[in-house]
């Protein structure tokens, strides 16, 4: 059963041709029978009208408003030739209740006032001479209600489907900006671990590098010295590990992990650690703080942390054997100021201005990325005395 009404959602024209040879068999009877009243007996007259009125109501849902326009010129014609109203006559309220559901606005006006004055037209053609006048006005009023609940009807339908229509719609384009935002948080998050895996693993593995490199050099002539740089190999390693498994952790947020695995989120107070670590490392470093150091967002902690670290690990990698630096932390009323320099050959020109290529590059992009977060500047670019300097405004509110 539910398959046919399926099929006859699918087709309407063919349940309306079904009602319209319904309704002519119905007027076709009448007519033989005799039953109806006439006002002439002419088939030559009555049997086009019929078949028009009927056909009105197989096309009424495929061309509403031209099937209105056909039903005004049908009662023209029937008022004209003396056509008295039939059973098929009443393909007119099906058609007023259509326009007025379906069909323009214009065509719904006109199906409004054709069915409020056809009664009345109807009584003043052919008026009932046993009925008084009074009882004339009944009968106009009594066809007259059919008409106008008709419409009302019809334009209800129509403001319900419009009221359906514009809450799918509306639900698509929630679902749409739904989408739309979690690409973006998804793109947001894949730059959020980019950057920290970058700030991680770059670092470390410079120093590691670096160390492996010193340590392989005066592996014969200075064991001791050798043994020093291995020691700070496996203590970076470790470092690096531990922040991957924080990193990993807040990724796994449904598994269960140990709270002793992680370690906190870097801050300020851990750049002078970094500063040592560097030293250590080989790389000369004057680290200077300006001002009252005051506890800060965790936000602007982090921040602070990763230029730091993202600067001397450029240093280490693009300014040279002989390369220095200096890390200044200035606390202004307002923000904290960093600027960090260094004196060896600077990076490659496309590293700054077009956001690395061949893969490089990635720091610069993290710091400019992360500095943007907090609502700060950044300037990066080769110094005018030679070397590479990085400077950050990052605006200070109360820490809570």
């Amino acid at each position: 059963m539910q398959r046919l009404y399926d099929f006859l959602r699918r087709h309407p024209t063919w349940v309306d041709g079904f009602w319209a040879v319904f309704l002519f068999g119905l007027s076709l009877m009448a007519e033989l029978t005799g039953q109806e009243a006439h006002g002439t007996d002419s088939p030559a007259l009555v049997l086009p009208v019929m078949l028009l009125l009927c056909a009105m109501i197989a096309l009424r849902r495929r061309m509403p408003e031209k099937m209105l326009l056909l039903a005004v010129g049908l009662g023209a014609a029937q008022v004209a030739l003396d056509v008295e109203t039939r059973i098929a006559d009443f393909a007119l309220l099906v058609i007023v209740y259509t326009v007025a559901a379906t069909g323009e606005r214009w065509a719904s006006r006109l199906a409004l006032a054709t069915g409020l004055s056809a009664a009345t037209v109807a009584q003043l053609r052919w008026p009932n001479h046993e009925t008084s006048a009074l009882g004339n006005v009944a009968i106009v009023v009594f066809q007259t209600v059919p008409f106008a609940l008709a419409w009302v009807l019809g334009d209800s339908i129509r403001t319900r489907r419009a009221y359906y229509a514009q809450l799918e719609e509306r639900a698509t384009r929630l679902e749409k900006e739904r989408e739309a935002q979690a690409k973006v948080a998804v793109a947001a998050e894949r730059a959020r671990i980019a950057r920290e895996l970058h700030d991680v693993v770059a670092h470390n593995v410079s120093v590691m590098v670096v160390q492996a490199d010193g340590a392989a050099y005066v592996l014969d002539a200075a064991p001791d010295q050798a043994k020093k740089a291995l020691e700070t190999i496996s203590s970076t390693g470790r470092q690096a590990l531990a922040e991957m498994r924080r990193l990993l952790g807040v990724l796994r947020t449904g598994e269960h992990q140990e709270a002793g695995e992680y370690v906190p989120q870097p801050d300020v107070q851990q750049i002078e650690d970094l500063v040592e670590q560097c030293r250590g490392s080989g790389l000369p470093v004057d680290f200077k703080v300006e001002g009252t150091p005051r506890p800060l967002p965790s936000g602007v902690e982090l921040t602070a942390y990763r230029i730091v670290q993202e600067a001397l690990t450029n240093t280490r990698k693009h300014g040279g054997p002989n390369a220095g630096a200096s890390v200044r932390l200035v606390y202004f009323d307002d923000g904290l100021g960093l600027l960090v320099e260094d004196d060896g050959k600077g990076a490659p020109h496309e590293l700054y201005e077009e956001g690395g290529f061949d893969g490089q590059g990635h720091g610069l992009i993290g710091m400019r990325e992360r500095v943007g977060m907090v609502g700060g500047t950044l300037d990066a670019g080769p110094r005018p005395g030679g070397g590479f300097r990085i400077s950050a405004l990052l605006p200070l509110k109360p820490a809570h």
